[in-house]
Formats: C-alpha cells, sequence, structure tokens
C-alpha cells in the first residue's frame, strides 16, 4: 500500500512536470491570487489507452490556477482517484479543505480524436452539479482540457471562461529579427504567423478569430496587412506615403479602423473591406492616433493630443461629433472599451510611470491596475475578466496579466527574445 501510494505520487508529479513543460516559449508565473481561492480537486483522468501526450486534468487545473480564483489540490495529497460519481467519498474531501471535486474520463474517437466526459461535484452539498461531453481530433487533448477548464469556471463563478481563446504577440531578437506569433493563452502550442527582419507591430484580431490585422515594415515603410489564419494567405491594406497604423477590425469584421498621415497629418480612418472605400473621421492638426471601436460599432475612439497632453477622444461616425472623455492625468492613451462597454482600459501615467488603469465612463474614476514600470498594449480578455499587457522585467520585454478588479496577477515571460503587443483573441463560439 506504502510502495502504491509513493508510485501514484511519483506518477502525479511526473505528470504535472510533462503538463508544464508544453513546450511553450512563454511560461507563466503567477505572482497574485484572490486571498480565499476556492479549492478544488482536478482528479487525474480516467484512460485505458497508452501513454497520452497531453494530461488533460493537469492542464485544466493550471488553467483554473492562473486565473486566481482557484486552489487545485495536489495530486499525491488527494486520498482517491475515482472515475465516476459512485466513488467520491465526500468526507475524505472534507478533510483536504476541497470545495469542488472535478473527475473526467477520456475515450477514443472512431476514425481518430478523443471524447471526454466530466462531472463537477459540489463537496458541502454531496451533489453533482456540472455534466457535459466535449470532442476534439487527434491533436484536441489541450482543446479538451481548456474546454472543461471553462465549463468549471462558469458553473462556479457564473462568468464564462476564456481559457480556450489564443492570443498573438510580436517576438522580438534586437533589431535584426521579429515574429508574429500565435499562442493558446496559457503560452503552449505557440505557431509562427510572420518572420521578418523588419518591425512587426499592432496585431489585431477579427471578430470570428479567423483573420488578423498588423503593421509591417517589410516594404521599407509601414503598411497595413490582413492575414487568413487557416490558409496564411495575406493582402496588403495600405501602401501610401507616411504613416500607416494601428489596425482594428469593426464589430461586424466589415471594415478596419487605422491611423494614415497620407494627407499630412495622423487622422483616423476606415477602410470598408468590400468596396475598398477609405473615410476620414477625424480632421484637426494635432495628433490623432489608436482607434478602438465602441462595441456597437457606432464610435471611435481615440488618442489625441489636441488638448496639449494625450488623451483619450470619441468620434461618432454618423455626425462626426468628437468628445473628450478623459481628464484625470497629463497623459492616458491606446484605450480600449470592456466588453460590457462600462468602462476604459488605457495606458495611464501615474507619478511618472506609465500602468495600465480602467475608467469607469459614468462617475470618470480612474483606477491603476499595475505597479510594473513601462506598461503598454492592454489587450482585455473576451470574458472582461483579465487583460494582457506587455511590460519591462530587467530591461526585457514580457508579458503580464492583471485581472480588472487588480485582485490577481501574472507574467509570460519569453524564453528567449522580448515579447511584446499582445492580443487576446475573441471566442471563436458565439452563444
Amino acid at each position: 500500500m506504502i510502495f502504491y501510494r509513493a508510485v501514484r505520487q511519483w506518477l502525479a508529479v511526473a505528470l504535472m512536470v510533462v503538463a508544464a513543460q508544453a513546450q511553450a516559449e512563454l511560461t507563466i508565473e503567477i505572482t497574485q491570487g484572490v486571498d480565499n481561492p476556492t479549492a478544488i480537486a482536478v482528479v487525474p483522468t480516467g484512460w485505458t489507452g497508452g501513454a497520452l501526450p497531453e494530461d488533460v486534468a493537469a492542464i485544466a487545473a493550471a488553467d483554473l490556477r492562473r486565473s486566481g480564483q482557484f486552489r487545485p489540490i495536489a495530486r499525491e495529497d488527494m486520498l482517491q482517484w475515482p472515475r465516476f460519481g459512485d466513488q467520491v467519498f465526500y468526507r475524505d474531501w472534507r478533510v483536504l479543505g476541497s470545495d469542488y471535486v472535478v473527475l473526467s474520463r477520456l475515450n477514443p474517437v472512431p476514425g481518430g480524436g478523443y471524447s471526454l466526459d466530466f462531472e463537477l461535484y459540489d463537496v458541502l452539498s454531496q451533489r453533482k452539479v456540472l455534466q457535459r461531453n466535449v470532442q476534439a481530433g487527434p491533436q484536441g487533448l489541450r482543446d479538451l482540457a481548456h474546454a472543461m477548464a471553462d465549463a468549471i469556471y462558469e458553473a462556479i463563478t457564473g462568468i464564462r471562461g476564456a481559457f480556450s481563446t489564443k492570443m498573438l504577440y510580436v517576438e522580438a531578437f534586437g533589431n535584426k529579427r521579429y515574429r508574429l506569433m500565435l499562442a493558446d493563452v496559457d503560452g503552449a502550442r505557440e505557431k509562427e504567423l510572420l518572420k521578418s527582419s523588419q518591425p512587426i507591430v499592432s496585431p489585431s484580431w477579427s471578430p470570428d478569430g479567423k483573420q488578423v490585422v498588423y503593421v509591417s515594415f517589410e516594404t521599407t515603410r509601414p503598411a497595413i496587412f490582413r492575414q487568413v489564419l487557416a490558409t496564411g494567405e495575406r493582402q496588403q491594406l495600405t501602401n501610401f506615403r507616411g504613416l500607416n497604423g494601428a489596425p482594428v477590425f469593426s464589430p461586424d469584421g466589415r471594415k478596419v479602423a487605422m491611423v494614415l498621415s497620407k494627407d499630412g497629418n495622423p487622422e483616423i480612418y476606415t477602410l470598408d473591406l468590400a468596396t475598398r472605400v477609405f473615410t476620414r473621421h477625424t480632421n484637426h492638426f494635432a495628433i490623432d492616433t489608436e482607434p478602438a471601436w465602441s462595441n456597437d460599432g457606432k464610435s471611435l475612439i481615440f488618442t489625441s493630443d489636441r488638448g496639449g497632453k494625450p488623451q483619450i477622444y470619441q468620434v461618432t461616425l454618423a455626425s462626426g461629433r468628437v468628445e473628450r472623455l478623459t481628464f484625470d492625468g497629463d497623459y492616458n492613451a491606446r484605450a480600449r472599451f470592456t466588453p460590457d462597454g462600462k468602462s476604459l482600459v488605457m495606458v495611464h501615467r501615474y507619478n511618472g510611470v506609465f500602468h495600465i488603469a480602467t475608467q469607469d465612463l459614468e462617475s470618470g474614476m480612474i483606477r491603476v491596475l499595475t505597479q510594473t514600470d513601462l506598461d503598454e498594449s492592454p489587450s482585455i480578455a473576451p470574458n472582461g475578466a483579465m487583460l494582457l499587457y506587455a511590460t519591462k522585467d530587467r530591461s526585457k520585454g514580457i508579458l503580464a496579466a492583471v485581472s480588472l478588479d487588480a485582485g490577481v496577477k501574472f507574467r509570460l515571460p519569453s524564453k528567449q527574445g522580448d515579447v511584446r503587443e499582445p492580443a487576446w483573441s475573441p471566442y471563436f463560439t458565439k452563444r
């Protein structure tokens, strides 16, 4: 019995190490969580076949831990590894202080792929609160794990999970090599979308997650490109003299907002992708830049120094009316609406240092979320719970994340080059 428990502990540790070394360029370092995270036991997934390339339960547990809301119970501390609900002895889990228990079973699908059945049990009430089945192809074990974590997160918090989403980021090696990368939001399964000896900046997603736009200097001057992820097909959208920058898709995916200086001054434009018609929306001698769409697609917010210092303004597309949104502080830039449309997330200079902050649009109150230095490029998760941003650590560019209430923080340093310009994807499936 002692030997069996020792072997089980060794296997648990080994599987966790394998899951953590999922060949990701970015590694997760959790620096802050909530004060009283929910204890949850994600029991190792049942599987009767041979060795698997991914540990589904360990990946799901890591997702939940990264949210900062959960404290997964260590496998070596579990008194049992049940497979089915009638094997759950609630007394054992209460002894461990676990609030919930997750059971899962993996089965092969004829023709290739996997089927995952999982359940969530409430230890206190001694009842099953969630049961679900998800399926994926031969390379989709991580997709199943993220889907399980999403469902568990939503069942307990009431907020839709975002572990199945992805992110874009730019990796730079000095001033000679740049790569536009695609990865899971935990840094795994990274994929190179573009490699260049010239800078790549401002990647952004289409609302369906099937395309991206970005700025590349490969033509010796900045130009905006659109790229289809499934095929790699690329299309150059602009080739004007001067500035071509900060592209972002409209909520319906039909237009791209951008900054162009083709008429002599940086102004906000939109491009209709079907008609190829450019429309100018600002007309001021100041610099207008960094557009972002309102959630209804009827207006754009942007950064402008027309008041003397960089601040956030909003232009209504139908009327052209411009309104200033930020007044607190002498620098506010790169703003984005939260998914509920009630707040802005932006770069805010506080005590002479650039941090990420939110502003409530009704009250105007600003809240600083980060304490790192030179923070930039905030990008919000589609559920509005977390945001990614770029920052510096010992003079090296890294990515970091913070919850919108500033209670949860983690970092994603790169194993090699500097990383910057994060862009969190939308959901890939609608409800």
